[in-house]
């Protein structure tokens, strides 16, 4: 990998603080972060694999702070928790194992076709969203779901969790339909089960990526300090800002990375 020092010190390490700092904000009121700290990440000559075990290394601990968020939520269904948490570790096993099994050529030609699919996940999250919250009919109630079981949802789960441990971008607006669709409506619960299954999937992931040597720590370090900044500062000033926009804006950023990664691969 080419160097790029100046007077002894890297810069391209500013450039991934950037970036970090505005994916954190990003990801604090709107989502989708990963479409600008993956792709500086690969500009600045990580290669595909390390960047995107360094991006999920470096993005998880404000996925594990999220979980004191919603700790009344998942203590007030720590069954469903517990499995929830089960499938994410092991979809986000296979997927984590894998990615490191992919050749970085391989997965060089999948990146925009993962990116441009992320990017269509989140562009149709909004309308798919209010659809669900329509098919009152199909809701059934807490007790209910208890007594059909929660497997085949574990099970789903599990699989959107396998997507989550190889790339990862989008992955919780579909936990939120996978819910919707099995009949949950309360929102606080669902980003609760979701919080805790996409965390334990990444969890497990930045294990294995850490084992495996992949994580470049002195670009991650940095995306991780400023990544929490940004969130820190977006969450307290979130009130002010249109979430609207910013859905769009990051819709925009990641259709233009997909197409750039198509024109640069293809």
């Amino acid at each position: 990998m080419m160097h790029n020092w100046v007077g002894g010190v890297d810069w391209r390490l500013p450039w991934i603080a950037l970036a970090a700092f505005i994916a954190g904000a990003l990801n604090a009121v709107a989502g989708g972060g990963s479409f600008l700290s993956f792709p500086a990440l690969l500009a600045v000559g990580i290669g595909p694999i390390q960047a995107n075990a360094t991006n999920t290394v470096a993005l998880w601990p404000g996925q594990l702070m999220s979980i004191a968020g919603y700790w009344n939520e998942v203590r007030r269904y720590p069954r469903l928790a517990v499995l929830m948490g089960i499938a994410g570790l092991a979809g986000g096993t296979v997927g984590a194992v894998v990615l490191l099994h992919t050749p970085a050529m391989t997965f060089m030609k999948l990146v925009p076709w993962l990116l441009l699919i992320a990017a269509l996940i989140f562009a149709f999250s909004g309308p798919v969203t209010r659809w669900l919250q329509r098919r009152a009919a199909a809701r059934v109630s807490h007790e209910q779901r208890q007594s059909a079981g929660y497997w085949p949802l574990v099970t789903m789960t599990a699989i959107v969790c396998f997507y989550i441990g190889y790339f990862g971008a989008g992955a919780g607006f579909l936990i939120i339909s996978l819910l919707s669709l099995f009949g949950f409506d309360d929102l606080n619960q669902m980003n609760a089960m979701k919080v805790v299954s996409t965390t334990m999937a990444n969890g497990v992931a930045c294990l294995l990526f850490i084992f495996s040597g992949k994580v470049e720590w002195r670009y991650c370090l940095a995306a991780m300090l400023t990544c929490g900044i940004g969130g820190y500062w977006s969450s307290r000033t979130a009130q002010k800002l249109n979430p609207k926009l910013l859905r769009g804006a990051v819709v925009v950023i990641g259709f233009a990375m997909a197409g750039f990664f198509f024109w640069k691969s293809y």
